[in-house]
């Protein structure tokens, strides 16, 4: 943003409200090309963007005001430009769901807190798709009005020329695109006469005065529901556990249930499709922000992308035979390359153990015999209830347990600090290696939790490589 268009804003903010601006702060670009900033005085704060593509604009203003007006919770916008390249909109704070996801999963792990905002998403989306649906203007749709044929294979080739090609995977070209003509054929049977947010997932949703919030829908058109149901639940860094998505997968069907009759076995059947051609878009973006623009905050998307793409794969059960483009994603699942693209390394690496004061405490092999043991056994023990004993902490039921029946997060709290303190001087004085070791009485319950919340908690915040061993598995 130069200063003639800096001061054009402040200037719409000024006449809009007839007070001077204190303060201007240019805001972290995002993945388009949009550049916002915040204006703010002693009585209000306001978020400005400046938007060269003005059909863009049109589509995300003409949207607003229709969401606006029919309940959705959208920002307001205040005030526009009259060449429709700024804009004034309501300052909905910092807060995306991806962010309060990040940080709540640190001490409470995938708990019913960030379900229940989930479910604040899906209680709102149904409502997004029929009801604010039914009479917006499509005619301001940009690029298109309806997620047809054309759009199919717009997001096909993308995949295909920006992370295919540039990811060296190899294919026979005219059967992969084949497979795409009678891919995009399948999808277009579904039900389609829905508003279809387009890119619904976990940064374009935003948490003010614990409500839900929706942004990035300039990209809306006429589609399926399966398509922005899948965008969230497969969202790629948003890594949903598959239990949780199953769960918040029949909470939307419920929710939708409350709008119209829905032939549940085949919206089932249609979601797995629309699942996939959303990963295969995705990895596009990923492809063409990351291998070819450089943007390293793309490529550390791409190992959970792969993540989902090989949990699909294992069922997938379409009805159409596509026997070069399941070759091609299979060898992509399989890619060990491409997994390990965006992890930023360090020469340090932190080995994690997890382990039963009953055999032992775990010899550090780097020779440097130093580190931290953490003791977890005056924790409340799942291991004593029956329900629980066939379970380790890498299971959803036993997680559950510790951050609602315990004091593990009082325990992980200083626990962190004290690791952080580590990890920062060892990585400024160069050392290669740190150990890290949890024990509690059988090493399967509360030392597995703790070891796997502090590697999460460092692969997520510095550049070191972790080794996380759970040394009893063996033996659950």
């Amino acid at each position: 943003m130069n200063t003639s268009e800096k001061n054009e804003i402040i200037q719409l903010f000024e006449h809009h409200f007839n007070e001077k601006v204190q303060y201007f702060e240019l805001l972290p670009p995002s993945g388009s090309y949009r550049q916002y900033c915040r204006l703010t005085n002693e009585n209000r704060s306001v978020i400005g963007a400046l938007n060269s593509d003005v059909k863009e604009n049109t589509a995300f203003l003409s949207f607003t005001n229709h969401f606006y007006h029919k309940g959705i919770r959208v920002p307001e916008i205040y005030a526009v430009s009259s060449d429709l390249k700024k804009y004034l909109q309501e300052d909905l704070g910092n807060t995306t769901l991806f962010a309060y996801l990040s940080k709540t999963r640190e001490s409470e792990g995938f708990s019913e807190n960030v379900i229940s905002k989930y479910k604040k998403v899906l209680t709102a989306l149904p409502k997004i798709q029929i009801i604010a649906g039914r009479e917006i203007d499509y005619s301001v749709c940009y690029p298109r009005e309806a997620f047809d044929k054309q759009s199919m294979m717009w997001d096909l080739n993308y995949f295909k020329y920006y992370f295919l090609k540039l990811a060296k995977i190899h294919f026979d070209e005219q059967a992969l695109e084949d497979d795409f003509q009678l891919f995009s054929n399948y999808l277009l049977s579904a039900s389609s006469n829905y508003f279809m947010y387009r890119d619904f997932q976990s940064r374009n949703v935003m948490l003010k005065n614990d409500e839900v919030y929706f942004i990035d829908y300039q990209g809306g058109r006429s589609g399926a529901l399966q398509y922005d149901l899948a965008s969230l639940l497969y969202d790629g860094k948003a890594d949903i556990p598959e239990s949780v998505r199953q769960q918040l997968y029949d909470f939307y069907i419920s929710e939708l249930k409350k709008l119209m009759k829905v032939d549940e076995e085949r919206f089932a059947a249609y979601f797995k499709g629309f699942v996939l051609i959303r990963i295969m878009q995705a990895m596009g973006a990923y492809g063409f922000r990351g291998f070819y623009e450089k943007k390293e905050h793309f490529l550390k998307s791409i190992p959970y992308a792969l993540k989902n793409l090989e949990y699909l794969l294992k069922d997938l059960n379409l009805p159409v035979k596509m026997p070069e483009l399941v070759n091609v994603l299979m060898q992509l699942s399989k890619s060990e390359v491409l997994k390990e693209i965006g992890r930023v390394k360090s020469n340090l690496t932190v080995r994690i153990t997890s382990f039963s004061y009953k055999k032992g405490i775990p010899e550090d092999p780097s020779g440097n015999g130093g580190g931290h043991v953490f003791d977890c056994r005056a924790i409340n023990n799942p291991g004593r209830y029956e329900e629980y004993k066939k379970l380790s902490g890498k299971d959803l039921a036993v997680q559950e347990f510790l951050e609602q029946k315990s004091e593990i997060r009082l325990f992980l709290d200083p626990v962190k600090l004290l690791v952080e303190q580590s990890v920062k001087v060892y990585l400024e004085r160069g050392f290669t290696h740190l150990s890290i070791n949890f024990g509690c009485t059988g090493g399967q319950h509360r030392s597995v939790y703790s070891a796997e919340k502090i590697s999460d908690f460092l692969q997520n915040n510095y550049p070191v490589n972790v080794v996380l061993i759970h040394r009893e598995q063996e033996n659950w």
